[in-house]
């Protein structure tokens, strides 16, 4: 199998690693890809949001699988312009990624499927949202209700935060605060019907204990040894599998990844988000647990076929991701800055270095965004793969570098709240 990964980031690099592995994988490709997935695969310089000339690529390149890796390229219908090629392309239409693209569709189709969730207004105007912000009370919650690169979300006691925030972005989603430990599960579909990988936790805000504003991630792990054993086949049967049957029902089936962010309340599991793709680095240990070959599992769900394929399965132990960012990263990011150390690290036992935001210059490595690197570790068990992966971590240095030192620290099940992740 000839595969085409799509994307630039750190998702993208942990995709185009696992599909290597795969021994029903013959070669990988990338576009445009960066340094990290150069060593794994061949780049191609194509503009990711451009659907034609990705299904150019993808015919030229003889490729059986395209996997479209970020957000904004699926809500813009790359995959449907690789699916009028007759390419099997792992990724949600146009119309399917909209549970994505707008926070307001999102909520209308669970609340549709019956799916558990936060209570939401959908506002446009300063008078709406003042009046969700006191129906709900503080903390607030509030999204802007189109792709924000992981930024859109704030969740805030000061309620003049939460109103400019609303006013910055036009038109939001005001929820009730969710409280409780939150988990990352990704299922993997086909239209109508899903397998569930191992549930992962992502650490959003930027400082340590939880402080500071939100990112687009900062570590996380797998396995949640402090959660249910049932958890994944409890949201398969009340959330992904309802919300593939209301997707049908509107004639928008669903093929690619469901992302669910869940709050595990006292109630019970309730839906803080919908992504219609991989979230990044959540995605990053478990694929590096998955057993079950990623290309062999995802050409089956592009090809409406789960319901012959046996459910992936994963290896014992543990992985932890550790997010490696740059200076001025959320609010801003530095470029250029030299990179040292990442052989050293990639050198170690059980370690990965994933890049998301580097480039070459000059033959040096260098930060070309807010994310830099993630070094993702496998051990025996979480305190062992997070003892390698800050090892590996402590080996590379850059201008400014910013990361968390509690990533998958104990106790496990405690995070910095619900609702924080968009």
């Amino acid at each position: 199998m000839t595969c085409l990964v799509i994307g630039t980031g750190g998702r993208e690099h942990a995709l185009a690693l696992a599909l290597a592995q795969d021994p029903a994988v013959a070669a990988v490709h990338a576009a445009p890809g960066n340094p990290g997935i150069a060593e794994v695969a061949t780049l191609h310089p194509v503009d990711p949001m451009d659907g034609v000339a990705v299904a150019e690529l993808a015919q030229r390149l003889g490729a059986d699988l395209v996997v479209v890796g970020p957000e904004a390229p699926l809500v813009a219908g790359v995959a449907d312009a690789v699916r009028a090629r007759g390419i099997a392309v792992f990724g949600p239409s146009r119309a399917a990624a909209r549970l994505e693209g707008s926070k307001a569709f999102s909520k209308e189709v669970m609340a549709a499927a019956g799916v558990p969730t936060a209570r939401a207004f959908t506002c446009t105007t300063p008078e709406e949202t003042a009046a969700a912000l006191d129906e709900f009370g503080a903390p607030y919650v509030v999204k802007d209700d189109a792709l924000a690169a992981g930024k859109g979300v704030v969740v805030t006691r000061d309620r003049d935060e939460a109103l400019a925030h609303a006013a910055a972005c036009g038109r939001v989603v005001v929820e009730e605060f969710l409280d409780g430990p939150e988990v990352s599960l990704f299922a993997v579909c086909d239209g109508e019907r899903a397998h569930p990988l191992q549930p992962a936790q992502d650490f959003k805000r930027i400082f340590d204990g939880g402080r500071g504003p939100n990112t687009g991630g900062m570590g996380s792990y797998t396995p949640l040894g402090w959660a249910r054993p049932d958890l994944a086949q409890n949201v398969l049967d009340t959330v992904v599998t309802p919300t593939l049957d209301e997707m049908n029902r509107r004639g928008e089936p669903f093929v690619g990844c469901l992302y669910v962010g869940l709050a595990l309340t006292g109630s019970g599991p309730r839906v803080i988000e919908f992504n219609c793709r991989f979230g990044d680095p959540d995605i990053q240990p478990v694929l590096a647990q998955l057993e079950t070959g990623l290309g062999s599992l995802l050409y089956a769900a592009a090809r409406g076929r789960l319901a012959e394929t046996p459910a992936p399965t994963f290896r014992p132990g543990a992985a932890v991701s550790v997010v490696l960012a740059s200076a001025g990263y959320p609010e801003s990011s530095s470029k250029g800055d030299v990179i040292s150390g990442v052989g050293s690290a990639g050198a170690l036992e059980g370690v990965d270095v994933i890049h998301a935001g580097t480039a070459l210059d000059g033959g040096e490595l260098v930060t070309a965004g807010g994310r830099v690197l993630a070094v993702r570790a496998t051990g025996s068990n979480v305190a062992d793969a997070r003892a390698r992966a800050y090892a590996a971590a402590d080996l590379i240095s850059f201008a400014g570098l910013q990361r968390r030192s509690d990533i998958a620290a104990e106790p496990l099940g405690v995070v910095e709240g619900a609702s924080a992740t968009e």
